[in-house]
């Protein structure tokens, strides 16, 4: 029993000087989680409160979106009449250029005017204006036979 009581003594020994060796470390280990602790404790406020304002943030875009919506189908009517008064001016433009393509490959007697009297600019534009009436006036009668 001798050696037995020495081999005990000497793991008690041993023991004792590992913990002697490990409270400096341990100590400073409990400081670490200590200050963790401390800084953890106002977390679960602090993301309540981000939560908080990223929701009244993600509302308001909404109320903005919304409103952009609202504001976007009060202009839609304007913008098909924007779109039907481009179209007439566009069919009114083709018409003019069909008139005038007509009047200049025409050998007839509005062609033989113009190049006569070099009319030119504002009088060149009353003369298109004449020949694009009388040209609708012949379309009415041919419509209507």
């Amino acid at each position: 029993m001798d050696w037995l009581g020495i081999g005990v003594s000497i793991i008690g020994v041993a023991l004792l000087i590992l913990v002697l060796l490990l409270i400096r470390p341990l100590n400073k280990l409990a400081a670490v989680l200590s200050n963790l602790q401390k800084s953890t404790k106002n977390l679960p406020n602090q993301v309540e409160d981000l939560t908080s304002q990223a929701r009244d943030t993600l509302s308001a875009g909404n109320d903005t979106l919304q409103t952009v919506n609202k504001q976007v189908k009060e202009l839609s009517p304007i913008f098909y009449m924007l779109g039907n008064a481009t179209r007439a001016a566009n069919h009114a433009s083709s018409s003019m250029a069909d008139v005038v393509m007509k009047v200049r490959e025409d050998k007839s007697e509005g062609n033989v005017f113009t190049s006569r009297n070099h009319l030119e600019g504002l009088y060149g534009m009353m003369t298109l204006v004449y020949f694009m009436i009388q040209t609708s006036k012949n379309r009415k009668t041919i419509d209507m036979s």
